[in-house]
């Protein structure tokens, strides 16, 4: 692929305990923008199975195929119910708690002896965007130990590879109702809500990219 911006936004299908995911509509709701501010640009939306076969498999073909200058990534956090935008990954893995397939992980590090990977200063940037929509929106050092903390893992050493992305960010959603009649146990956020704080924040990383793209052309030169 050539030509203008590539961003891939990510989300996650349902898995054990959350037979429905609110990531799944909100990703399929971004990448159909049409904006003015986004002409040129390609928004590509993809859902993963929420397994770690998936992740490893799926993401490495994506980056190869669209070649994507950035990962907008969301997941779902059942027990908040705010928006947390995770500055980091853990090098941690649940070995408690299988997979939607079935699958638990064998060890508890992704990758022994490592330490936490940052995500990068413009969370900060996200975290602001967001805000402006009146969203309840704060940063995250924990992203968990499960599927969402793995692809943040994943996807920030994509973003070391050359060639691979220039930003990754990794983004918690509370659990929304699916409609206006079933709340029980959900967020007082709605998917609308969601999805306009999905908006903010994606045209922010628009900005970002194409600062940080910037950035890496006039170090080449040098």
């Amino acid at each position: 692929m050539s030509g203008g911006l590539r961003i891939l936004i990510i989300g996650f299908g349902p898995f054990p305990g959350a037979p429905f995911n609110p990531t799944t509509p909100l990703v399929k709701r971004l990448a159909q923008l049409r904006r003015p501010a986004l002409d040129g640009i390609t928004l590509t939306g993809h859902i993963f199975h929420v397994t770690y076969q998936t992740v490893d498999r799926e993401l490495p073909e994506l980056i190869a195929q669209l070649r994507p200058q950035a990962l907008l990534m969301f997941g779902l956090a059942t027990r908040t119910a705010h928006l947390r935008i995770e500055t980091r990954a853990r090098n941690a893995v649940s070995t408690r708690f299988p997979d939607a397939g079935g699958a638990l992980a064998r060890k508890a590090s992704i990758v022994r002896g490592a330490s936490a990977m940052p995500l990068g200063p413009h969370t900060a940037s996200l975290l602001h965007a967001a805000r402006a929509t009146g969203i309840d929106a704060r940063l995250s050092r924990d992203a968990g130990a499960y599927l969402c903390n793995y692809l943040s893992w994943r996807a920030i050493e994509a973003t070391q590879q050359p060639g691979g992305p220039a930003l990754a960010s990794f983004i918690h959603v509370p659990l929304v109702a699916r409609d206006r009649t079933a709340r029980e146990g959900t967020s007082d956020i709605t998917l609308e809500q969601l999805v306009d704080a999905g908006e903010a924040m994606l045209m922010e990383m628009v900005k970002l990219t194409r600062r940080a793209m910037l950035q890496d052309a006039r170090a080449s030169r040098y």
